[in-house]
């Protein structure tokens, strides 16, 4: 489960299990994370992008498909609109646990100074007596930027705003942060600190930073079939929580969606594990009378030879 949150800001956790045999649902072989939207009531077509919130700079850029379909946009939309610092600062107040609950509430004494100490020992810009009181799922994500291997990662949302900005767009937020981070209070909290204890356990055995290289890995080579293998093969324990982190969350941006196309070339940019599925957003734009193919996507830097 722990890798998730870097396939979307905070909630795309799943790539659940369904099967890939219906008629309707997503044909993956094409390996892109670029899809054209176009048919039933659109006169200008969007674009769907799937989303690695980290991942190293060094070598990936976005496709010049990407580029172009954004300088032809009407107005961008990202899970959050991350344009909006307001927003964003004001929702530190929601990250903290409800009813003034701590880690050491939730563990046993030996199991929180396992966590604690582990934060002790690598350094964090926000001290431990704050993290500790936060929802462990978000704090899961700060171990998981550790396993990202280069000195410098980047999401690939502020790429796109670069880029949306250097083309003044408009940028949008399909969700508000605020609800977002009300997504992990209906997730008991016991449960999230025992992933987190997890992770510190796992993360001595470097098994974290594997997870992590396979993920990346999959997601430069735009493998949406070897991503959903790879979180299915880990995570049968969120799935009693896939509706409410992805399911529902799809529904919703599809009926959204129709209503927003219908009047502008939009750019969709949101966590790769939201595209496929039978539940995924483009099995159910082409549900919803949409017509949804690949688009080729070069997004892997090009490499200068050394002579």
């Amino acid at each position: 489960m722990k890798k998730f949150l870097w396939i979307s800001l905070f909630a795309a956790y799943g790539f659940s299990a369904y099967g890939q045999t219906s008629s309707n649902t997503i044909n993956t072989s094409a390996n892109t994370l670029l899809w054209r939207i176009t048919g039933k009531n659109l006169s200008k077509p969007s674009y769907l992008f799937g989303t690695m919130h980290m991942i190293c700079a060094s070598d990936i850029e976005l496709s010049d498909s990407l580029k172009q379909a954004i300088q032809h946009a009407d107005k961008v939309y990202l899970e959050l609109d991350m344009d909006n610092l307001f927003e964003m600062m004001g929702a530190m107040s929601h990250m903290s646990m409800r009813n003034d609950t701590t880690l050491s509430d939730l563990l046993s004494q030996s199991e929180y100074k396992k966590v604690k100490d582990y934060f002790t020992q690598h350094s964090a810009m926000i001290p431990f007596s704050m993290l500790e009181t936060f929802k462990p799922l978000l704090v899961e994500s700060m171990i998981m930027e550790q396993s990202v291997s280069c000195d410098h990662v980047v999401a690939m949302e502020e790429l796109i705003m670069q880029e949306a900005k250097k083309s003044e767009k408009d940028i949008k937020g399909l969700e508000t942060m605020d609800f977002q981070l009300s997504i992990f209070d209906s997730i008991p909290y016991k449960f999230q600190a025992k992933q987190l204890l997890e992770m510190v356990e796992k993360a001595d055995t470097n098994a974290n930073d594997k997870e992590m290289d396979e993920l990346t890995n999959a997601y430069r080579n735009q493998e949406l079939d070897k991503m959903d293998d790879l979180t299915k093969k880990e995570d049968a324990d969120i799935q009693n929580f896939t509706d409410l982190l992805l399911y529902n969350r799809n529904a919703n941006w599809a009926k959204k969606l129709s209503t927003l196309m219908a009047n502008n070339a939009l750019i969709i940019a949101v966590g790769a594990g939201h595209l496929p599925g039978e539940k995924g957003v483009i099995n159910l734009l082409r549900k919803a009378g949409y017509k949804v193919e690949p688009v080729k996507n070069e997004m892997v830097r090009k490499k200068t030879r050394e002579i």
